[in-house]
């Protein structure tokens, strides 16, 4: 195949491509920061962030749960996408590390393999941020036609501008 060939994929395709990993990502954090804020879940992680030495358990579940759902959303909509992917890397590092690490890669003998793929993802996000197909993408088109209609940055637009870009 014609390296040519690979680097000339549709600009519709380019623009998707971050679309499934933040989807993929975006579900599974909503679906465990709910987990974690329900009742009973809360009262379950609880227990068991103290038995793995979490203490304050209590507050720690809720800090954890409301992480992983705000993560998951921010990653689903491409809004805000690197903080939530650096959440994403902070709760699956504790996550190997104080349960998974010891019973190895294999996620079916409970290991890290599942937390090392949604880190995986979460990294490539950080560094790439939420792609052309997403709130972020819409929010900074809105901005530079605002840029473009007064032909000079004020002090407070490239204010806008810079913190648009870190959230990525």
């Amino acid at each position: 195949m014609n390296v040519a060939m690979l680097t000339e994929q549709p600009s519709i395709l380019k623009a998707a491509a971050l679309v499934p990993p933040r989807l993929a990502l975006g579900s599974s954090m909503v679906v465990h920061g709910v987990s974690k804020l329900r009742k009973e879940g809360a009262e379950q992680a609880a227990g068991f962030f103290e038995q793995i030495g979490l203490k304050p358990a209590r507050p720690l579940v809720l800090a954890t749960g409301l992480t992983e759902l705000l993560a998951g959303v921010s990653s689903i909509l491409g809004f805000a996408t690197r903080p939530a992917a650096l959440g994403v890397l902070i709760t699956q590092a504790f996550a190997i590390a104080k349960v998974h690490a010891s019973k190895g890669f294999d996620s079916s003998k409970g290991g890290f393999e599942f937390n090392l793929a949604l880190a995986s993802i979460a990294l490539g996000l950080l560094l790439r941020g939420p792609g052309q197909i997403s709130v972020h993408s819409a929010l900074e088109r809105k901005a530079k036609r605002k840029e473009l209609r007064r032909l000079r940055l004020l002090p407070r637009q490239r204010r806008r501008s810079v913190l648009l870009d870190l959230l990525g």
